[in-house]
This record gives structure tokens, C-alpha cells and sequence, in this order.
């Protein structure tokens, strides 16, 4: 969390956000109004939120990580475009630290260079979809970051990208794997393109794959950008 959020978020009248994220905060929550609802009702919280602030109110719709990535931003701003200009009430999106930045961090240095970030999830966007992704971005060599690699019901799309990615790119390949990022749980893995799906990778993991030049020592993970050391 940023500065700049945990202001956001102590002087909001009114707070809005996923259960979950809302039970990270609850040392800010105060006596504040909440709007707390669980997952698959995003358009149904940003709605309640919105139309409190066409009430007057001073309301923080909360995301994990960085509100603009994967997050509730979009969502507010298409719901307030709804109204007329004269009545919208003016929104400010709040930057957050991602989870693939604070993963990176823990992990090394794997986004030193160009990278592509893909989310699994085919709730919203089709896996023909998320699966063309991963191939051009295999194909050109970019690092790729996985949001919500793999759920209960979800198991063999990780299998997928890691078959698409030893198309291109060789077994010992440097992958990380980040457990419940920057929160007490947090747990970090290294493996590579050969064996990570063997390892523990839930909703709560972020996978980063290497490309053709990442490697590992130290104990981290580092993509060169290209300096002569």
C-alpha cells in the first residue's frame, strides 16, 4: 500500500471492496460505512459506490495491489460515464504496488527487461483468447507474468502455458513462483519451465517465467537488460 492509498483510504466517508481485501484493511475501517461484498458482484459494489458519491460522499473503492491493474478502476470509470457530465462525480485513481512488482522484487530482478502480464482467469476474457496471448508473447521472447494461475476448478491452464512456453524457450528456464505476496503468508520459489507446475500454485501465486536470458544465482532471479558487467 502506498502513502498516497492509506490517505485515500483514512479520510473516505464510505469504503467499498471485495470481503476479502476489506478484512486486510479493517485496522482503517473505523466507524466508516462499508460496502462489502464477495466475489462476482464487482459490478454490484462499484454501482453501491458510485451512487454514494453521487450522494456527496467521499467513498475509496478498494483493489489489491495497484487499483489499475486487474483491478476495480476500469470499472468505476465506466459506471460513472453512465450519468450525465454535470452530475459524474470526479474520480482519482490512487496507484498501488502490483502484485508482479512486489513479487519481482522478492524474487530478484526477473522484469528488467520487456515483459507481458496475462491473467488465467476465463471468467471475463475466453481461454482461446488468453491462449493466443501466451503463445505471441512466448514466440517473442518476452518474461511472462501469470496473475491467477491455477483455482480448484482451473488446473490444466498452467499446464498449458507451460507446454506453449517450452515451444520457444528452453527447460532450464528460470520460473519464480510468489505465495500471498507482500502479506504474512508470503513464500517465494524457484524452479524452472521443466518441473514448476509441481510445485504449490494456487489464486493466492504469481508465476513469472523467465525468458532466453534469465537466470538465477544468488538465490535470485535476474533478467539482464543488456549492460556489458
Amino acid at each position: 500500500m502506498t502513502p498516497r492509498a492509506r490517505e485515500a483510504i483514512e479520510s473516505a466517508q464510505v469504503i467499498a471492496g471485495y470481503d476479502t481485501y476489506l478484512e486486510l484493511i479493517k485496522d482503517l475501517l473505523g466507524k466508516k460505512k462499508v460496502i462489502g461484498t464477495g466475489m462476482m458482484q464487482e459490478i454490484d459494489r462499484c454501482q453501491a459506490a458510485v451512487e454514494e458519491a453521487l450522494g456527496g460522499y467521499d467513498v475509496a473503492v478498494i483493489s489489491s495491489g495497484d487499483p489499475g491493474v486487474y483491478g476495480m478502476a476500469g470499472l468505476v470509470l465506466e459506471l460513472t460515464l453512465k450519468y450525465p457530465e454535470s452530475v459524474q462525480p470526479a474520480v482519482r485513481v490512487i496507484p498501488g504496488i502490483s502484485a508482479v512488482g512486489a513479487a519481482a522484487a522478492i524474487l530478484g530482478a526477473p522484469l528488467m527487461h520487456d515483459f507481458a502480464v496475462i491473467s488465467l482467469s476465463d471468467l471475463l476474457t475466453p481461454w482461446e483468447v488468453i491462449e493466443k496471448r501466451i503463445e505471441m508473447a512466448a514466440a517473442g521472447d518476452f518474461v511472462i507474468a501469470i496473475y491467477n494461475p491455477k483455482s480448484t476448478r482451473r488446473t490444466m491452464q498452467i499446464e498449458a502455458v507451460r507446454e506453449i512456453a517450452l515451444k520457444y524457450r528452453h527447460s532450464s528456464t528460470p520460473v519464480g513462483i510468489v505465495h500471498h505476496v507482500s502479506r504474512t503468508k508470503e513464500q517465494m520459489v524457484l524452479s524452472n519451465l521443466e518441473n514448476f507446475t509441481r510445485e504449490h500454485i494456487d489464486m493466492f501465486s504469481l508465476v513469472i517465467i523467465g525468458n532466453s536470458q534469465t537466470y538465477i544465482a544468488g538465490g535470485q532471479m535476474i533478467t539482464p537488460r543488456g549492460y556489458q558487467v
